[in-house]
């Protein structure tokens, strides 16, 4: 038996239990947010120049995944996945093309989504 307090609410101990109690969610994969302020960067670049129209972000058990699409109707053109048990063998993020293709795998995301930014063209 616990002795309550007159100056203690009642509704909170139980809130404090109920919380101890309920089972902690899963664990997912999920972007930082640095990773997605860059990847949302190279989104709104691209939506500027007209080439893609939508995006979805999955949070998996094992990844995430930041989906582009050219039309929503459509499969996604490039996935940019973050698989964190790829970092020590050959990275952590990697592009992949609609084909299922790996365009490019690395350690630093920026230097993994330089396979699907534009170059500079002078002209």
């Amino acid at each position: 038996m616990t002795l309550v307090s007159e100056e203690a609410d009642p509704s909170e101990a139980r809130a404090t239990a109920r919380h101890a109690v309920a089972s902690p969610l899963p664990n997912r994969v999920t972007f930082n947010r640095l990773e997605l302020n860059r990847i949302l960067n190279l989104y709104g670049r691209m939506v500027a120049d007209g080439e893609w129209r939508d995006y979805a972000i999955d949070f998996l058990r094992d990844r995430a995944v930041f989906s582009v699409f050219r039309r929503a109707s459509e499969v996604p053109i490039y996935r940019i996945e973050k698989d964190p048990r790829l970092a020590r063998k050959q990275g952590m993020y990697s592009v992949i093309s609609a084909s299922g293709l790996i365009l490019r795998r690395g350690h630093e995301l920026d230097r993994v989504l330089l396979a699907i930014e534009r170059k500079l063209v002078l002209v």
